[in-house]
């Protein structure tokens, strides 16, 4: 059995730059992780790899230093990685990066089990790991938080729907997201870190793919237009009070019902 995770490499500060031209975030040379919802999506192809004896191959796209989360990956127990980097990737909506994703798996070769986390913290849209099974046609779960049961032919999972449980059988190959209180992600190995620091990632560029029309990838593939996009501005007035304890007691409540705190 085979298993690709798909993963991704998110801003680990809210302090990140804006481009006021295209309205995408500059992701070059910030202070980034890994996606947290991916930890549990690894973790569950981990748990299927100890069982079924399967290959767990990690896919993310970004720029040249999102190979750090692959790496992460790698100390966690993943056998291989593949980063997407390429300049015609960038600026990507939720649609033209589920495709580009779902053409870089198409080059890794047939996948039993495809897994995603639920969302990414700096989209929190849910929508990529559905919409690449819709490009690679293949059935899909989401809000998978246990998996039942697996072979060779199928998996039954349990789906974490708004107000009901479900029980689903679905056949492979499939996608699945993952919940995040399906396990708990284990922490990287210092050991598997000395035993993969010479493993390869394989660069997968645009060159690579099977489909080459730079208008289906990037700003140019993506329907979404951003209109204006602009980080929150600090509020940093400060006041300074002096008085009784009993004084200022009461100014704070006051000033705690003037602001809807309480």
């Amino acid at each position: 059995m085979q298993i690709t995770v798909c993963i991704k490499q998110v801003p680990g500060t809210s302090e990140v730059d804006i481009d006021e031209k295209t309205g995408v975030l500059k992701r070059e040379g910030i202070d980034s992780k890994m996606n947290p919802y991916d930890l549990y999506a690894i973790e569950t192809a981990l748990r299927l790899k100890a069982e079924q004896g399967a290959k767990v191959n990690v896919l993310t796209m970004g720029p040249p230093q999102a190979e750090a989360v692959i790496r992460e990956a790698y100390m966690m127990g993943a056998d291989k990685g593949f980063l997407m980097t390429d300049k015609k990737f960038a600026g990507a909506d939720v649609l033209a990066t589920a495709y580009a994703l779902s053409q870089g798996i198409r080059t890794l070769g047939d996948s039993d089990l495809l897994i995603c986390g639920k969302m990414t913290t700096d989209g929190d849209t849910a929508q990529v790991g559905p919409e690449i099974a819709e490009y690679l046609q293949i059935p899909h779960v989401a809000n998978v938080r246990r998996i039942h049961e697996i072979n060779e032919k199928a998996i039954v999972v349990e789906m974490n729907m708004a107000e009901s449980v479900e029980i689903q059988e679905v056949q492979l190959p499939c996608l699945i997201t993952v919940e995040k209180d399906i396990y708990p992600p284990r922490l990287p190995s210092f050991k598997l870190k000395l035993k993969t620091a010479g493993r390869p990632v394989k660069n997968v560029t645009f060159k690579d793919l099977k489909d080459r029309n730079e208008m289906h990838y990037g700003l140019n593939g993506s329907p979404t237009q951003v209109l204006r996009i602009f980080p929150p501005e600090p509020n940093k007035t400060n006041e300074h009070w002096e008085g009784s304890g009993e004084a200022l007691s009461k100014r704070l409540a006051e000033k705690l019902h003037e602001l809807k705190f309480i």
